[in-house]
């Protein structure tokens, strides 16, 4: 039985929202091409070594391209970590999900919702910080100093608009 006065949380409009993924700037393509010529130097430098009569050479350049495959491949699968941060008028949601694909969730009430930072001299914000009522939880751990300041400004700016409540417009 509905009195009337619950609040619609599926309705309520977001007023920030951003999902953050660790940057990669080598793309499947790219990986595709170094593999490419990392083998093909491998295997030249190994047919070098192979007709000089030092044949277990051979081996182990296949081995360190094998390596180098692998340390990428972990490399992209660690790639899949992701952090959603939304806030409505009424809640602040932190959303982190690894790249084992563990999820972990946060709710907070954004009038209760501070943030903090570390800020290095030489380097610029190092760590952001979202604290209510003693809980401390690190937030944007992929993006970098200048990034950092960016989702700063509009984390506050969105944390603000829901600190002031929703706008009522009869006319709409």
């Amino acid at each position: 039985m509905s009195t009337g006065n619950e609040i619609e949380r599926d309705s309520e409009q977001q007023i920030f929202s951003a999902l953050l993924t660790p940057h990669r700037s080598l793309n499947r393509t790219g990986f595709l091409a170094v593999m490419l010529f990392l083998s093909v130097v491998s295997f030249v430098t190994g047919l070098v070594f192979l007709m000089m009569g030092a044949w277990p050479v051979f081996g182990f350049f296949g081995l360190d391209v094998l390596v180098i495959w692998w340390a990428f491949k972990v490399n992209f699968r660690t790639a899949r970590a992701r952090e959603e941060i939304t806030v409505t008028t009424s809640e602040l949601r932190v959303r982190r999900v690894s790249h084992h694909g563990h999820v972990a969730e946060w709710t907070f009430n954004p009038l209760w919702v501070r943030l903090d930072m570390e800020v290095d001299e030489d380097f610029g914000i190092e760590h952001l910080y979202v604290i209510s009522r003693g809980h401390q939880i690190r937030i944007a751990r992929h993006l970098g100093p200048d990034e950092k300041a960016s989702f700063y400004k509009g984390l506050v700016e969105a944390l603000n608009a829901a600190k002031r409540g929703p706008t009522y417009n009869p006319i709409s």
